[in-house]
């Protein structure tokens, strides 16, 4: 139970240490990953609808 206790109590100090994103470096960086995400979803999606018209013509 002692070792419990002292992981408990590591964790914490350990915890204390971070450097914290602000809300606005957060938000920033949420924006990023959604953006390209986006981007990367509709590429993908054109590309497919590309190769299915190319293959489609083809066969």
């Amino acid at each position: 139970m002692a070792n419990l206790f002292t992981y408990t109590k590591q964790s914490k100090d350990e915890l204390k240490k971070v450097i914290w994103p602000s809300r606005k470096e957060v938000v920033r960086s949420t924006m990023l990953v959604i953006g390209i995400s986006i981007f990367v979803a509709l590429f993908l999606g054109l590309l497919d609808i590309g190769l299915s018209y190319g293959l489609s013509k083809i066969l």
